[in-house]
């Protein structure tokens, strides 16, 4: 890692720290010293327990591979959806300007990380949205009972127990065939945004109110995704204006393209996951390596 940092850090002009800085900086919003909570669960370095999914414990045991086993942390696994009462490690956050207790990592990569290559170009795509996913959340219900017959919809809850609704699943591959594609969150974030603006189809959201690794507090309505009201009663009339304006649909894809493009960077993006480590253990008092950094 201290290769790393020097080469993409130390050795990098100022444009690109000051973009490494920034990322930082919004992970980790803390830039107070702070003591680890006797009274919060703490967790260790080395030895760490699996708590939840493996996929978590993988990630974050990745991540801390390159720190003393010593150094104690707090942490929140899993869908998180409000903020702790002291600095904690979490993979999501609510985006809300009060935040800063929530520092996000990238946890649960395998899921929420999955970036695809679209070998469909947008003018060939089907002149529809589509959606599949489970409708746990009243939300996502809503949403389905109100479009499910829509004419220009392919969307349905993929459920076993699914009534109104109710459709098979449909393939990654497949959806890429629409020119519009739904993002709804679900308990937290939707994990479909990250290959949706990867892609050459156009993301549909209502604007989202939680975020992760991927910065979804940052996105804007018209610039990277296609912004719908909270009960969708505008989705005809976006359809409608994005088939008739196709400049606009391709604009917004471009956007959201570049928008993915440094998360595809490996190497820049275990540096960044580091540094928001490193920045936690040194503002908790337990390491003092961080002079090599200065806010942005």
């Amino acid at each position: 890692m201290e290769l790393l940092f020097n080469e993409r850090y130390l050795q990098a002009p100022s444009c690109e720290k000051n973009s490494i800085l920034k990322r930082l900086n919004y992970y980790n919003k803390v830039n107070h010293t702070f003591s680890i909570d006797q009274k919060l669960p703490i967790y260790q370095a080395t030895g760490l327990k699996k708590e939840g999914s493996w996929f978590y414990h993988y990630d974050l045991t990745m991540q801390l591979a390159a720190f003393s086993g010593d150094l104690l942390f707090h942490y929140l696994p899993g869908d998180v959806q409000s903020i702790p009462s002291a600095p904690t490690l979490v993979k999501s956050r609510p985006i809300l300007d009060a935040n800063e207790n929530s520092i996000l990592l990238k946890l649960n990569t395998i899921r929420h990380f999955n970036f695809v290559k679209d070998p469909f170009q947008y003018a060939d795509k089907k002149d529809m949205l589509v959606w599949r996913g489970a409708c746990h959340q009243p939300h996502r219900r809503f949403f389905i009972e109100n479009f499910f017959s829509h004419p220009r919809c392919d969307v349905g809850d993929t459920r076993k127990d699914a009534g109104l609704g109710k459709q098979s699943f449909m393939s990654i591959q497949d959806q890429l065939k629409y020119k519009f594609i739904l993002s709804i969150e679900g308990n937290e974030v939707a994990s479909n945004l990250k290959w949706i603006m990867a892609s050459n189809s156009l993301c549909f959201m209502v604007k989202p109110k939680f975020e992760t690794w991927f910065m979804e507090g940052t996105l804007s309505p018209g610039v990277h995704y296609v912004e719908l009201k909270e009960d969708y009663s505008d989705l005809d009339e976006k359809i409608t204006f994005y088939l008739e304006n196709k400049d606009d649909a391709t604009a917004i894809i471009k956007n959201a393209n570049d928008y993915v493009r440094p998360f595809l960077d490996h190497d820049r993006e275990a540096l960044i996951s580091h540094l928001v480590l490193k920045k936690y253990f040194s503002n908790s008092g337990q390491s003092s390596e961080f002079n090599h950094l200065t806010s942005v």
